[in-house]
């Protein structure tokens, strides 16, 4: 889907998505300071009172309001600060009973033409193989492949092949963590970087991916669709082209679900430094039906981002592409929930996780390992994340 679709798609105003609507039409100011979930303190309660929809003011995001982070003004790692030592000697206590421990891959198998959001030049995945010391079979160079020599190198006659993306690439695509320089409010990014002093031809001097570094810390998994199942909720369930099912198309995660997949799971608290990952299915449809993959998703609203943000996880992910709800009448502008988690609380966005493992062997914590890529000015890293799980 191009953004000229998606803006179409959710009724939108190219002058509203870029977020010149005043104040006054989105209706008053962001989340207060004094919010829920601030006085039990962060992981303390699951309970979700309080929390709502109100566009925040636009023009004091911008304007820097949301600086500094908690963190400090020069602060470029958000609540990857929260996993600590400490934090990472917790999570591996959960392995310590001596039962068998399964490795689960949680990223999207990476294939020519995977469906991605597309910009200009396009987000894409297209990988050619290249040969040097044979001569490959009739039709490889016609069908992309890329022949370097048929002859071998050297004495020992050695051959190679290699990969080479001759049309681009991104890491914004498949399985990916957000950076904290993607997503910003007008030229303001997280902890107030602004984009003309931040902005290179070959990436960001401030906020990009070499800030992430690896991380083990606690996982959790929050199964939606899993709950919808138990539940019968047949208005909250669709079937992708194979069958499987799915949350339906524009399914609004609402904050009482959060709950209820929590407390199915076992999961009594979020602690600060989590990563709470959601399943929606929408994973299914990816390659059998890409133009509906991106015409909507289920997903989280702005009382959900916020409700999970007072927690203070390293990351939210989901197995859709962006996370947030899409093609729901609730949604009034384009991508706040990545605005809100991004640049207000430094929080990464997970996309395209795959946990239907986890789910099928009913492991709802565990410990979550990801190394994004070590890339100067990234906006995100593709790299699969890890779990480390004992099925139940």
């Amino acid at each position: 889907m191009r953004p000229d679709q998606f803006l179409a798609h959710t009724a939108l105003s190219r002058r509203s998505a870029l977020g010149l609507a005043g104040a006054a039409a989105l209706g008053v100011a962001g989340l207060s300071a004094a919010s829920p979930a601030a006085a039990a303190g962060p992981g303390e309660t699951m309970d979700g009172e309080g929390y709502d929809d109100v566009m925040f003011d636009v023009a004091f995001a911008e304007g820097g309001g949301w600086a500094p982070s908690r963190y400090g003004p020069t602060d470029q790692r958000g609540t990857f600060n929260e996993v600590t030592a400490a934090t990472t000697a917790s999570a591996l206590q959960l392995l310590a009973d001596g039962s068998p421990v399964k490795t689960y891959n949680l990223g999207e198998l990476m294939t020519n033409g995977f469906p991605a959001f597309q910009t200009t030049p396009p987000r894409l995945y297209e990988q050619r193989l290249t040969v040097l010391g044979y001569q490959p079979p009739a039709g490889f160079t016609e069908g992309g492949g890329i022949l370097q020599s048929p002859e071998p190198l050297g004495p020992n006659r050695v051959s190679i092949h290699e990969e080479r993306f001759p049309q681009g690439y991104t890491y914004q695509i498949v399985t990916q963590l957000d950076g904290l320089n993607h997503i910003g409010v007008g030229p303001t990014f997280y902890n107030g970087f602004q984009g003309p002093d931040i902005a290179t031809p070959s990436g960001t001097t401030s906020l990009g991916s070499e800030n992430m570094g690896p991380i083990v810390t606690r996982g959790i998994l929050l199964d939606v669709l899993g709950l919808k199942l138990d539940e019968g909720a047949s208005e909250a369930l669709a079937r992708s082209k194979d069958g499987d099912p799915v949350l339906h198309d524009n399914y609004r995660i609402t904050i009482s679900d959060l709950k209820a997949a929590a407390t199915r799971g076992g999961i009594r608290r979020i602690h600060p430094g989590d990563v709470v990952l959601l399943r929606t299915g929408w994973n299914k449809i990816a390659r059998s039906e890409p133009e509906r993959y991106l015409a909507q998703e289920p997903g989280i609203y702005l009382a959900e981002a916020r409700y999970l943000a007072d927690r203070r996880p390293a990351i939210i992910g989901s197995d859709s592409w962006a996370l947030e709800v899409l093609g729901n009448p609730v949604v009034q502008a384009a991508f706040p929930v990545h605005q809100e988690l991004l640049v207000k609380n430094g929080i990464r966005i997970g996309e395209g996780i795959i946990t239907d493992e986890l789910a099928a062997d009913g492991v709802h914590e565990f410990v979550y390992v990801t190394t994004p890529q070590y890339a100067k000015g990234a906006t995100a890293g593709n790299a699969p994340p890890a779990a480390l799980g004992q099925p139940r």
